[in-house]
């Protein structure tokens, strides 16, 4: 992967359009008003999906590059540079040479924390007051030890740093796996002392770990994660994902849970649809990850203050990357792995029983406001109505303006009145540093006879007899002549939904051109998309001979002898064609 396919894995296109573009979810897709004219209705769409954009009233569009350079008035490498930056990607991995020599890097960080997972596991075994606090306090079998990889870190300085060197590895790879750190005599171990938790990937690899103390000792923490390393970034983990996949898609939910050793403990007590943020720092990149798998997730931090606070951090994200997020709350016990000890069937019944977020949230302050009092009921509804804003829908928001206004004992246009006047203050948006292109209105117009064409051709298969005859002449040289000539040599091709492989090197056209089909066409009927094809056809072959015969006239005033000949002979074919 190279850096700019870094760069755009690791960002969303609607998340950085948003900086400068106000964008609404509009189906599949956002829309905006265009930052590159002054138009009142919003024809800007932006497309998650496709991770492309397009503005239909200056018919510009492209990937987050093409937008960043527009906007920002950047070359490539401007652009990739700032996106790097917001991305968290160190473009001085990419340096050095070809896209191999990143992946060399990265490969060898997997495989020196590949050995380091194993190595740990070896010395659990040796070390008995660290398998005694897996498997009798923890109560972990011998089968969850090994499919979760745990392990012990010896608490002797150069345990693992010894091992790896006499491996072929260097006290600088080390230190980039995030395994080591840096003395005066050399590497130094990360992990000292600690039970070893894997850190893995969504397909499995070994990306860093989480140690925890073994002995408690005073002035050092409980847990130390890697630190954020060319594999490893702290606010994507998802700890667990791997062996939860399965278990998520059949049962049609997550749950989340604050610590890896919850998920563990679930895991072996049979929910296995079960993972682990970071702690409690929830992003929305976590959200986003688990959404791929579903929508429903459910929430179990610990009952502790920094729980519920993390808790209630989580709510607004969940609504902004729009998902179904449920809380599950703990009776008598301080979290999953506790109560799964005390009683599985509890455990499984908090589950079943999660509430839906804003519930949560509206029993929470309700037992701690009074709301038999003036500044409690202020106080009340100044919290809820902050999250009420942010449901996306407008059903859902009045039934909750209405249990607001019950619990209040005050009448629903008081609280509608309250919620209407206190919208949060408009959001600044980056200033657009270009100033717009002139346009050739002619020649956009043209444009969008073809891209028009093109898309309801390459959409339905069954259009694309209108192709037939159809010069390469008659289209713009670039994207547009190459999907012509695509269609014409391949009538029967049916992946509309995906690009060919011969149209890779205009993949970036070819989305844009069925994003306006999906926005302007999709559910037409197919006779009367017949008749629009059949009329953009015409249009185009128009358009093509008006400007044929503006630059025949224009020839024709200087030309003498052969050359005059030769241009009436083009005029010929141009009246055939009209005709």
């Amino acid at each position: 992967m190279d850096a700019a396919s870094e760069v755009k894995a690791r960002l969303s296109i609607e998340d950085v359009l948003s900086e400068y573009v106000q964008l609404k979810r509009a189906g599949r897709n956002f829309k905006g008003l265009s930052p590159f004219s002054n138009e009142k209705t919003p024809s800007f769409i932006v497309s998650p999906e496709k991770q492309i954009w397009h503005d239909f009233s200056s018919g510009r569009g492209g990937d987050i590059f093409s937008f960043v350079m527009e906007v920002e008035g950047l070359d490539f490498r401007g652009a990739l540079e700032l996106l790097a930056r917001k991305a968290g990607v160190d473009l001085d991995q990419y340096k050095s040479g070809p896209n191999r020599a990143t992946s060399a890097l990265k490969n060898r960080t997997l495989e020196a924390l590949e050995l380091a997972a194993k190595f740990y596991q070896r010395q659990l075994i040796v070390n008995k007051p660290a398998l005694e606090y897996l498997t009798k306090k923890r109560c972990f079998k011998r089968e969850t030890i090994l499919a979760w990889r745990l392990g012990y870190s010896p608490n002797q300085g150069r345990a693992l740093a010894d091992f790896l060197t006499k491996h072929g590895f260097s006290a600088d790879e080390m230190q980039r796996a995030g395994l080591a750190s840096s003395y005066s005599g050399g590497a130094r171990d990360m992990f000292r002392g600690r039970i070893m938790i894997p850190l893995a990937d969504g397909s499995g690899q070994i990306v860093g770990f989480t140690a925890r103390l073994l002995a408690d000792e005073p002035n050092s923490p409980k847990y130390i994660n890697t630190p954020a390393t060319i594999v490893y970034d702290k606010s994507r983990q998802i700890y667990g994902l791997h062996l939860a996949k399965d278990a998520i898609r059949q049962s049609g939910y997550v749950v989340v849970a604050e610590g890896n050793l919850d998920v563990i403990a679930s895991w072996q007590a049979g929910v296995r649809n079960i993972v682990a943020s970071a702690g409690t720092a929830m992003t929305d990149q976590h959200l986003k990850g688990l959404k791929r798998f579903t929508s429903d997730i459910r929430l179990s931090f610990d009952a502790d203050k920094a729980g519920i606070a993390a808790t209630e951090r989580v709510i607004p994200l969940a609504a902004k990357a729009e998902v179904n997020l449920k809380i599950i709350s703990i009776a008598g016990a301080k979290d999953p792995d506790e109560l799964i000890q005390k009683d599985l069937s509890a455990w499984q019944g908090a589950i079943e029983q999660a509430v839906y977020a804003p519930d949560w949230l509206i029993d929470r302050y309700k037992d701690e406001s009074d709301l038999t009092s003036a500044s409690g009921k202020r106080a009340f509804t100044d919290a809820l109505l902050a999250t009420v804003r942010r449901l996306p829908d407008p059903i859902e928001q009045e039934h909750y303006l209405k249990k607001i206004a019950a619990l209040t004992d005050t009448s629903l246009e008081a609280v509608q009145a309250k919620f209407a006047n206190a919208r949060p203050e408009p959001r600044l948006l980056k200033k657009i540093k270009v100033e717009p292109a002139a346009l050739d209105r002619a020649t956009l117009e043209y444009r969008r006879l073809q891209d028009h064409l093109l898309c309801m051709t390459l959409a339905r298969p069954k259009l694309r007899q209108l192709l037939h005859g159809l010069s390469s002449d008659y289209f713009t040289d670039g994207p547009a002549r190459q999907l012509l000539e695509f269609l014409q040599a391949n009538p029967d091709f049916k992946g509309a939904t995906k690009v060919a492989a011969q149209l890779q090197p205009i993949a970036d056209y070819v989305k844009i051109i069925m994003l306006q089909f999906e926005e302007l066409y999709q559910d037409l009927p197919r006779d009367d998309l017949t008749v629009q094809a059949a009329r953009l056809k015409q249009r185009l072959i128009e358009r093509h001979v008006k400007t044929q015969k503006e630059a025949l006239a224009t020839a024709m005033q200087t030309a003498e002898g052969s050359d005059l000949k030769k241009l009436m002979q083009s005029a010929d074919k141009l009246n055939e064609l009209i005709k």
